[in-house]
């Protein structure tokens, strides 16, 4: 079953030398339960700079996956512990990223729940943010 929610996703990085980017987006969306775990979709706007972006995470017992399609196409996996390799589509080229997950951890139900993931990014090979990406999730009425 299908659920209207309302999803917040907070975003920070951290780069060496330099203050904490943080972003935030409030967004409308929709969470699916899943043979193997939950299904969150929503779009991305101006807010992120990733406006015509549909976002979709597909959260299981061990792994998390997020594709974006549309203005940008890109595809992260978190797995605690290890390291995946993938390329990051962009309008004027593409990167090959890395992602390192410290932790994934989420407690989700029909009417919402939480999701938060640590992780390193590697660009080109080369060690570049800290990340913390937390979404909360609330069904609604």
């Amino acid at each position: 079953m299908k659920y209207e929610v309302w999803i917040t996703v907070r975003g920070e990085q951290h780069y060496a030398g330099a203050d904490p980017d943080r972003t935030e987006l409030t967004a409308p969306g929709t969470l699916e339960k899943t043979e193997s775990g939950w299904l969150l979709t929503y779009q991305e706007t101006e807010a992120t700079g990733l406006e015509g972006t549909c976002t979709a995470l597909r959260i299981g017992p061990e792994r998390t996956i997020l594709r974006r399609s549309g203005s940008l196409s890109s595809e992260m996996v978190f797995e605690t512990g290890k390291l995946h390799t993938s390329l990051y589509e962009l309008p004027y080229g593409a990167l090959t990223v890395g992602i390192r997950t410290e932790s994934v951890r989420h407690r989700l139900s029909e009417q919402g729940g939480v999701l938060e993931i640590r992780y390193h990014m590697e660009v080109e090979r080369r060690l570049s943010s800290r990340n913390c990406l937390k979404i909360q999730i609330k069904r609604k009425k």
